[in-house]
């Protein structure tokens, strides 16, 4: 077992990587703590909630809204929850964001902790302290900076989980290698075998070395002011495909990382044997490079996307694979290289 620590408000999120589940009653008192899951983990996992008292939500993505949140509420105010109370989310992202959300925004704020059972969830929502949900259609429009007292990533919870939803992970996981790590890409380049079969040892190192650079991200600018922007490498172009074209988050963040390195290539940033490289490791990993788009749907996204400032929007490019940086980039430019970043290669 291997651990990392965030120092963010209001206290330290302590991060166990290889921790068994079954330990959660040493992380959380069961008299003080309500869990909130899905049905899907508490039929796989109930037996772990027996001493605790447990909301059921849902964990689809049309959930995640503030009706959502509010059904949450009345919860807490049935089971009487005060400032000694703490919330644990045992779920996949969309279970940890609506948890850590409501966590937050309760009593001005409750402790909270993630048990995340997606490889998404431990490489990346449980991961970083933010927390929100969507609202009119628009991805996390609403949320909070609040970090988890601890994150528990059990990789053996992962061997339940269908090949689409392993990939959403491996999506993030090679996008932290693309901007930070060109070590852990090489890896992932030659162990990608062991890494798609959950193999122990490999899928534990990878899951480390993941969120060791988004907790390196997030401990130095914990509010996305400045350095964690570089954490939404292939999101704008990602959350506007999910929106116009119905992608699944993985898939969706996959082309839109290609279409970001794309952009790099075309503005003499990025090595086009470097775009050739990314392309091939997505390829292998089951994900897609490019997709059939509306073009007019995701620049219609975009135009809404929270990282835009009035003409401009800022976009995270390769200057190298594990080197990333932020550009504005004026929204007319971007419209009109969108068929370049579009095509089939």
């Amino acid at each position: 077992m291997k651990h990392l620590e965030i120092k963010g408000r209001p206290d330290v999120c302590r991060i166990e990587v290889g921790v068994q589940v079954s330990r959660l009653e040493s992380y959380c008192d069961p008299d003080r703590t309500v869990i909130i899951t899905d049905g899907n983990v508490r039929s796989l996992h109930g037996r772990l909630f027996r001493p605790y008292r447990v909301i059921e939500t849902n964990a689809s993505e049309e959930s995640k809204i503030l009706s959502t949140v509010e059904d949450i509420y009345e919860k807490f105010l049935h089971y009487g929850l005060d400032r000694t109370s703490f919330v644990a989310g045992v779920g996949g992202g969309i279970v940890c964001d609506v948890a850590g959300f409501a966590a937050s925004t309760y009593l001005r704020g409750l402790p909270f902790g993630f048990v995340p059972t997606t490889l998404l969830a431990q490489v990346d929502a449980a991961v970083g302290g933010k927390n929100g949900v969507n609202y009119k259609g628009y991805k996390n429009l609403i949320g909070t900076f609040n970090q988890p007292r601890f994150v528990l990533c059990d990789h053996r919870l992962l061997a339940t989980l269908p090949v689409h939803e392993l990939r959403n992970g491996f999506a993030e996981i090679i996008k932290h290698a693309l901007i930070a790590d060109a070590a852990l890409f090489l890896y992932l380049e030659e162990r990608l075998e062991g890494v798609l079969a959950l193999d122990a040892d490999v899928i534990e190192k990878v899951i480390y070395d993941s969120i060791s650079i988004k907790a390196g991200i997030v401990s130095a600018d914990e509010t996305e002011k400045g350095e964690r922007r570089k954490l939404n490498f292939g999101h704008t172009f990602g959350h506007a495909l999910e929106l116009s074209t119905g992608l699944g988050h993985g898939e969706a963040v996959s082309v839109g990382m290609v279409m970001a390195a794309r952009l790099s290539e075309t503005m003499g940033i990025l090595a086009g044997d470097d775009v050739e490289r990314i392309e091939r490791i997505l390829e292998n990993a089951g994900l897609p490079f490019s997709v059939d788009m509306d073009k007019d749907l995701v620049m219609d996204a975009i135009d809404k996307d929270k990282k835009r400032a009035g003409e401009e929007i800022n976009l995270v490019l390769l200057d190298r694979i594990g080197a990333a940086r932020v550009v504005p980039v004026k929204i007319r430019d971007l419209r009109e290289a969108m068929d370049d970043l579009c095509q089939h290669r």
